[in-house]
């Protein structure tokens, strides 16, 4: 089972979604952990393949989404967790993509550090 590091607020973002949606994120990056992928999960428009993966989960009208990445070696890197505000299509927006990609480069510097030094960051 590959560890699950989440960066920055991404745990605490996803602590504020609603019950239901915290359970099918939580069982979808369950299965990332062991190997499988969710039914939901897709990869995320923009990164070049299936590295970089979101979780669109919609709730009593709302969308919220969690991406996270499988391309690096060490673990699972939850990169951000988010609800979806835009009323205009499907898109997701450029504001979060942009925390999507600093997310992504603080994550693939975290997994360059010796274990010893991200310690502190896993959940």
């Amino acid at each position: 089972m590959r560890d699950l590091i989440w960066v920055g607020s991404s745990l605490d973002d996803l602590r504020d979604f609603p019950e239901e949606v915290l359970d099918l994120v939580g069982y979808a990056l369950w299965l990332a952990q062991t190997g499988g992928k969710h039914p939901d999960a897709k990869p995320l428009s923009g990164f070049g393949g299936a590295g970089v993966l979101e979780i669109p989960v919609n709730e009593d009208g709302d969308t919220y989404r969690a991406v996270y990445t499988l391309t690096l070696p060490d673990a699972i890197y939850v990169l951000h967790a988010f609800q979806k505000r835009s009323t205009r299509g499907i898109a997701t927006p450029t504001r979060e993509i942009e925390q999507i990609r600093r997310r992504l480069r603080q994550a693939q510097e975290m997994s360059a550090q010796p274990r010893k030094e991200r310690e502190g960051k896993r959940q």
